[in-house]
């Protein structure tokens, strides 16, 4: 027979069993409010049964059992779930990170109308106008110099802008990945705990709702993937690198980019590597900074810097009321002093490139007029240089439309004399600088004896920047040096202008050399620069390039808001239903107590009937 103790130790196990099951609905009431916290639950069953009839029992069928025993406390989670909301997650914070900032490049452009760029260009214009009609009015004139100030300061203040929301971004890149590394080092701490309290054999459920926290919040800030093959190591990826494995983990920091405003690059701290990110509020930060705001930035200085080439290249030919003529109207920095353009970029002491932005050509040609010569031009690109073709059946024009139609960094138009001209334009790879001609070939004649740029063809006779004195590779062409970085900030009308009114240029020189009275033909051809194809990148006009700007802007802006809502409307839906799995229903965990409460009351009553029992045994047998 069973032994007459045995209804004491059911009732003992009775007792912890709901004794435990009360204290842990208490823990899941206590971290109802806690981010993260997942509810848990006592699983029992029952304890092993006598199953030895020879020395227990009679032999009869049935076992006698012992009560109940814990398993385990194990917490309530959808693993699959949490697996979709960590890859959401990324994706939801991307959105709304790129959405917060397009509110205030959007902003930048939505100023006031009086003092915006394109209005302050639309005024520049028409006073070259005014001056046309009037070329003997220095009032007309001195319109020409203010409008031409106002124009600069809304240049430079749209410039400003731009930078200093790129500085704020690069700030909050700096900040993001100073939270990367510490989310990925409490991950790694975490695991090397969970893997101890495993090996001991408990379940730290509190440990893994920690780890869980924290990959959900690293996965906020960058896009992760969770692997657990190996149930002694938990692993975090991020676009194929390995950034947390087991109880280690691996940190970013970032590198100094010279051509890209001073903002860094991101890099792996062991094997300095770039590292990239395509999702969380880091991947939208760094999309932001390295492509949007330097996109709108270098749209800003290709305007700026062709408008002066522009506009100088007119005034400089023209000749003032006091007879004053070769003067640039707007001055740049040139990017060096070297007349040829060359650059010592090793900081050794000897010129090892040419920065060269612009070449003209020496013949002047006819834009219908067909070529007549078969060849390829090779010019740089982004990704390598890019070949641009021309046939004999080809004129002028469609072998400049060809060239500015590819993705060539290089851009062509026709000159007010007709003269070929090649301008560098931004350069997509931040580690090539801006407005420099890297690369110009061609296998045929169009380049060299057509249009008088370079001296020969074929390999032999290209124009490639790696070098000092490159421009010994074109013919008797004319050529200018580079501008400094961001030509936007600084660019400025000419101090000897500002100085003397009257060297504002309205005419063209005579065969004597002066100007004639009454003659405002060069403003007329300055203020037709406004509506003339001009190729600002790949924009046709100035108006094209406004339209575009502020089209493109707004259409981004859109997008970041059209997506952040839809991103958070699925999140929400995802955290609902977590919520309804892994969240604690304050009242379901009190229904349970009661009910806990009850069995506890019940086994305790069980104790107190099996003490009488053995006290009428022990006490009362025989008496």
């Amino acid at each position: 027979m069973a032994n007459s103790f045995a209804g004491i130790e059911i009732g003992k196990r009775s007792l912890m069993a709901h004794s435990t099951q009360i204290s842990t609905a208490g823990h899941n009431i206590s971290n109802a409010d806690v981010e993260g916290y997942s509810r848990q639950r006592v699983q029992v069953k029952a304890f092993d049964p006598l199953f030895r009839p020879d020395l227990e029992r009679e032999e009869r069928p049935g076992q006698i059992g012992q009560g109940t025993d814990i398993q385990s406390v194990t917490r309530i989670r959808d693993e699959l779930l949490e697996k979709r909301i960590v890859a959401q997650t990324s994706d939801e914070t991307y959105w709304k990170t790129r959405d917060d900032y397009y509110v205030q490049i959007e902003q930048i452009y939505n100023e006031p109308e009086d003092i915006s760029v394109r209005s302050n260009m639309d005024k520049f214009w028409t006073s070259w106008q005014e001056l046309s009609l009037y070329p003997e009015n220095d009032a007309s004139r001195q319109a020409v110099i203010t409008r031409g100030q106002s124009l600069t300061n809304s240049i430079s203040q749209q410039y400003k802008g731009l930078k200093g929301i790129g500085d704020q971004i690069d700030g909050d890149i700096k900040a993001t990945i100073r939270q990367v590394n510490d989310y990925s080092a409490q991950i790694a701490a975490v695991n090397g705990e969970i893997v101890r309290s495993k090996a001991m054999g408990d379940n730290p459920n509190d440990l893994m709702d920690r780890r869980d926290y924290l990959v959900g919040k690293l996965s906020e800030l960058i896009n992760v993937t969770v692997d657990q093959t190996d149930p002694d190591e938990f692993m975090v990826h991020t676009d194929g690198q390995v950034i947390v494995q087991g109880s280690l983990s691996r940190s970013i920091e970032t590198e100094i980019v010279l051509d890209n405003n001073g903002w860094g690059r991101i890099i792996w701290s062991d094997t300095k590597i770039e590292a990239t990110f395509k999702g969380g509020s880091l991947g939208a930060l760094i999309g932001l900074r390295d492509k949007d705001i330097r996109g709108e930035l270098q749209s800003l200085n290709t305007m700026a810097m062709n408008f002066a080439d522009l506009v100088n290249d007119v005034h400089r030919n023209a000749i003032g009321k006091n007879n004053v003529t070769g003067l640039d109207f707007f001055v740049t920095h040139p990017f060096v002093e070297n007349t040829n353009g060359n650059y010592d970029s090793t900081g050794d002491g000897e010129f090892d490139h040419s920065y060269i932005f612009r070449f003209t050509g020496t013949n002047a040609l006819t834009a219908k007029e067909q070529v007549g010569l078969e060849g390829v031009m090779t010019l740089s690109g982004p990704e390598g240089d890019v070949q641009v073709p021309y046939f004999a059946t080809d004129t002028v024009d469609e072998v400049i439309a060809r060239i500015n139609d590819s993705n060539a960094e290089v851009k062509a138009y026709l000159d007010r004399n007709n003269s070929l001209v090649l301008k560098a334009s931004t350069s997509q790879d931040m580690n090539n600088p801006d407005f420099v001609i890297r690369h110009v070939e061609d296998s045929g004649m169009f380049l060299t004896g057509y249009a008088g740029i370079l001296r020969a063809s074929g390999e032999e006779g290209a124009y490639s920047w790696d070098k000092a004195d490159a421009v010994n590779a074109l013919a008797d062409a004319q050529f200018a040096v580079s501008p400094v970085l961001n030509p936007a900030e600084y660019i400025d009308i000419n101090s000897a202008i500002k100085g003397d009114i009257s060297s504002v240029a309205a005419s063209f020189p005579n065969t004597r050399g002066f100007a004639e009275t009454g003659d405002g033909s060069a403003a007329v051809e300055i203020a037709a620069i406004r509506n003339t194809s001009v190729m600002i990148g790949s924009k046709r006009s100035f108006d094209d390039f406004f339209a575009d700007t502020i089209t493109n802007a707004g259409l981004k802006g859109e997008q970041a808001q059209n997506m952040h809502l839809s991103q958070n409307k699925i999140m929400q839906d995802l955290r609902d239903l977590r919520d309804s799995i892994s969240g604690v229903n304050i009242d379901e965990e009190l229904a349970d107590i009661i009910k806990f409460q009850h069995g506890y009351n019940a086994a305790a009553k069980f104790i107190t009937v099996q003490d009488s029992l053995l006290d009428t045994i022990i006490n009362r047998l025989g008496v």
